[in-house]
């Protein structure tokens, strides 16, 4: 796609097309305003003010464009989404107004990832002005971060490995002047057992390894963000089906997320000490894979019988929120996909978000739904905690029944973050099976605004 930066430009009068927005209750009083020729060309594209509908309208030796949306005095994220992909390349303005939210989803509609295949009929960038000249920046920050994300996840695993996941780390510290120290081998086995037993029977560059970068003051509130980096999941032992495997690349989507979210935490220069820790691993099968039944040393000191091999990912989060407890954080946000019982209870659209203080909740909640990408809570209910009781170990990884799959790994996570810190949990799918207007089908960041969103207001720059 062109470059985001492109995609919205400062209004300074420059010529441009432009675009009406109406709803559906008040097309027949805006259509009563144009010609005649005008409302024919409309009715010959069947267009009545509907959602998502475009309709291009002769005026004169030009044209201007029409959509139609839910309400034009509160637009969303995705209201001119439609339009970003619809219409030609050029430059476009709304004609009434700014296009405020709106400024997100055109871009993100102008996505395409075409590392492998390139568009069969490639189209220019559509370029949005805006007289709000403040609001750019941000607005390209955001979309920037979002489509990383979806390129993270959309490249398949021999891609992006565990080595491909490093790159992108240490590009991160470049780019922003982090400090980036990565732990793998023999020294990883020592210091981080359980992330070490699940990436073991990888080799080369899908070998395991935990990317720990760090940047801003030290004296600045501590914030850690950790993201679930398992670039493919064959299920180990518990081997998947071959169906269950398809999509098993996204499995390092938490990954994606938490790397998003620190280059938009560095990018705005919040005042925080960040931490983000990113442990990244193949669970892959071999002689030397971890098995059900074996029990695992972990970080923290607790051990962990292994019920699942399936249940890798909150192994390698363990040893990770186990680290990042040790830097006192005012707040942990980890990113995974994690379980698919928080899709069988929420589908793709919501993130299941689980925290210990009510009033985290509620800040992502309400920045999430300001912001089109509202997380839905879950609990972290005690009386479930007995289900991953270990007859010869401190936990089980996995417990015997089908009953809150969600939760109970949630409940697992929270045995490895330290007592009394504030800690975010986001189990995201990372994946949108369906094409929307702004969101092709492909990897997708869910839980990613809302985040970004609830840190701004947390941490407020200087």
């Amino acid at each position: 796609m062109a470059d985001k930066a492109e995609l919205i430009q400062p209004d300074r009068g420059q010529e441009a097309i432009p675009i009406h927005l109406v709803n559906k209750d008040g097309f027949p009083d805006w259509v009563k305003t144009l010609s005649g020729g005008q409302r024919a060309a409309l009715n010959a594209q069947k267009f009545d003010g509907s959602g998502y509908q475009v309709g291009i309208v002769p005026d004169g030796d030009s044209w201007f464009a029409v959509s139609g949306v839910a309400n034009p005095e509160d637009l969303s994220s995705w209201c001119m989404a439609k339009l970003a992909e619809a219409l030609p390349e050029g430059a476009y303005r709304r004609a009434k107004g700014e296009p405020g939210p709106a400024l997100h989803g055109w871009q993100t509609a102008q996505y395409q990832f075409s590392r492998y295949k390139k568009p069969e009929k490639p189209v220019g960038a559509r370029v949005l002005l805006t007289k709000d000249v403040k609001s750019i920046d941000a607005a390209i920050a955001e979309a920037k971060a979002t489509c990383l994300v979806r390129d993270l996840v959309n490249t398949p695993a021999e891609d992006m490995g565990p080595a491909a996941l490093e790159e992108q780390c240490e590009k991160l510290a470049r780019t922003h002047g982090g400090q980036l120290s990565v732990t793998r081998g023999d020294q990883l086995e020592q210091d981080y057992p359980m992330i070490h037993a699940v990436g073991r029977a990888a080799t080369r560059h899908h070998a395991p390894r935990l990317m720990h970068l760090t940047w801003g003051k030290e004296t600045d509130p501590v914030l850690s963000i950790v993201g679930k980096g398992v670039c493919f999941d064959s299920g180990g032992l518990d081997v998947k089906s071959s169906s269950g495997m398809l999509l098993m690349k996204k499995d390092m989507g938490g990954a994606a997320h938490a790397i998003a979210l620190a280059g938009l935490v560095m990018s705005a220069k919040l005042p925080v000490r960040l931490h983000l820790l990113v442990p990244a691993v193949e669970n892959a099968i071999s002689g030397n894979s971890f098995r059900p039944g074996d029990v695992l040393k972990s970080r923290k000191g607790l051990t962990v019988e292994i019920g699942n091999t399936d249940a890798e990912g909150r192994l390698i989060l363990g040893d990770a929120l186990t680290r990042a407890s040790e830097e006192k954080p005012e707040l942990i946000i980890d990113f995974a996909t994690l379980t698919g019982a928080a899709r069988v209870a929420l589908g793709p659209e919501f993130p299941a978000l689980m925290t210990r203080r009510d009033e985290t909740a509620a800040a992502l909640i309400e920045a999430g739904k300001a912001n089109d990408d509202e997380p839905w809570r879950l609990p972290l209910p005690d009386v479930y905690a007995e289900w991953l009781n270990s007859d010869i170990a401190d936990t089980n990884n996995a417990h015997p029944n089908a009953f809150a799959g969600a939760s109970v790994a949630g409940l697992f996570l929270d045995k490895f973050v330290g007592d009394g810190i504030d800690w975010a949990h986001f189990d995201t799918f990372a994946w949108r099976p369906a094409s929307k207007p702004g969101r092709p089908k492909g990897g997708d960041a869910y839980g990613l605004r809302a985040a970004w969103h609830m840190l701004q207001k947390r941490f407020k720059p200087a």
